[in-house]
């Protein structure tokens, strides 16, 4: 039964990589930016935020509201990002592997 160890050494190097790339996710860093740059979350494309920065002019009572809806902008973008970017290593990973159409990684 060679070709079972051989399906099992595949699976095992792919369950490796799988790893690895999951891993190299939380040091690959985007920025989400909104208002023109007034707000920015800077985050992993695993999806950890690693900081936010707002320009000091957003910092007056009257504009909360304003403030508010460009942190959710933001988080949103840098959300977008990480997962794209989660999505390109993903595909470095999955690269030579043969795959059926519409598979996806991890299980």
């Amino acid at each position: 039964m060679k070709n079972l160890d051989d399906i099992l050494a595949m699976a095992k190097n792919v369950q490796d990589q799988l790893s690895q790339a999951q891993d190299s996710l939380d040091t690959i860093e985007v920025d989400g930016v909104s208002g023109g740059g007034l707000v920015k979350i800077r985050a992993t494309a695993k999806g950890r935020i690693l900081g936010v920065a707002i320009d000091d002019s957003l910092m007056q009572p009257a504009e909360k509201q304003m403030l508010e809806d460009l942190i959710a902008a933001a988080l949103n973008d840098a959300r977008a990002k990480a997962d794209a970017a989660s999505s390109a290593e993903m595909s470095k990973m999955t690269a030579g592997i043969p795959l059926p159409p519409g598979f996806k990684l991890p299980f």
